[in-house]
């Protein structure tokens, strides 16, 4: 029996790619896409679809009720460099519609919830390199502050009330298929579409900003696999460290520029300078690998590739 899945938040740029990676696994039908407005693109035109604002706990509760849902996928959020523009409503959709589905889940009428959490929850006084999965967490953005909070809970949901949640902390995603959606990792998205339309790009970050890094394709694999993993297999119920590449601008550019010899980079650092300085530059995952057996699949060299590949068609 396939689960009957929600997923909130599924225009974004990680919902998107989900939401078609679900259907495929589990059937069209089963999987109940949902946003805040009804846009034209493959998310909505591909299933079943539903409006649905997170915010509002009386929606989501007649869709898991109406649908008969199993696993809800709690992928709407206020990233951090847009959240730091709006921070009263950031805190207020980042952490309520959060609690939402975890009363939903405490009151029995949900079985299973994914949230993801970020790197953004680690801060300048965390150790940059191999940041361990249990350290310091003094987050400067309101992005990582909802995010450390919104990992306290999902422990004590857990320990208090038997909620059965899962999460992983996301480095930067990369990915083809969807523009960048205001986080400080963006710039390793936007990089490769400036690369192909005009052959130079000006970063928003300084030359040595090394950060972790993922092809969309990776995090969607570890999302399901988490999802997937027997319980018992998750020992940590706050939020799993994932990595599988990190580098800086002109790593990346470098990289771009064994394809499109005459590309150039540029540098104007502005505000998300100040975030990514606050951010670890590597991840030690060594507990997602041995819990639920998780594996990273592409380097920086084979995702360039892939995107330049994807992006030029």
């Amino acid at each position: 029996m396939s689960p009957r899945i929600l997923i909130i938040g599924a225009c974004g740029q990680i919902g998107t790619e989900l939401t078609a990676k679900l259907r495929s696994i589990y059937g069209t039908d089963n999987v109940i896409a949902s946003d805040i407005r009804k846009l034209h693109n493959d998310v909505v035109n591909s299933g079943p679809f539903e409006v649905v604002n997170a915010l509002d706990f009386n929606q989501i509760e007649e869709l898991v009720e109406r649908y008969k849902i199993d696993d809800v996928y709690l992928m709407a959020a206020l990233l951090s460099a847009t959240a730091e523009k709006n921070p009263a409503f950031a805190w207020d959709l980042n952490m309520n519609s959060l609690f939402h589905v975890l009363n939903l889940a405490k009151a029995n009428k949900i079985k299973k919830i994914f949230w993801p959490s970020s790197i953004a929850v680690f801060g300048p006084t965390t150790p940059r390199e191999m940041t361990p999965q249990f350290t310091v967490m003094e987050p400067s953005t309101v992005y990582g502050i909802s995010k450390q909070a919104g990992e306290r809970w999902c422990e004590y949901y857990n320990r208090n009330f038997g909620v059965d949640v899962r999460s992983i902390r996301y480095p930067g995603l990369i990915s083809w298929t969807s523009p960048p959606g205001g986080g400080t990792t963006d710039y390793a998205v936007d990089i490769y579409h400036k690369a192909l339309a005009e052959g130079e790009y000006e970063c928003f970050l300084s030359a040595e900003t090394k950060m972790p890094m993922m092809y969309m394709d990776d995090a969607i694999r570890a999302t399901v696999d988490i999802m997937q993993a027997e319980p018992e297999k998750i020992k940590i119920r706050s939020s799993y460290n994932l990595a599988a590449m990190s580098f800086t601008p002109d790593e990346i550019a470098a990289e771009i520029s064994k394809h499109i010899p005459s590309f150039k980079i540029s540098y104007n650092p502005d505000f998300r300078q100040k975030i990514a300085d606050s951010w670890p530059a590597s991840i030690d995952d060594t507990m997602a690998r041995q819990d639920w057996g998780w594996k990273h699949g592409y380097d920086l060299e084979e995702m360039t590739i892939d995107m330049l590949q994807n992006l030029s068609k």
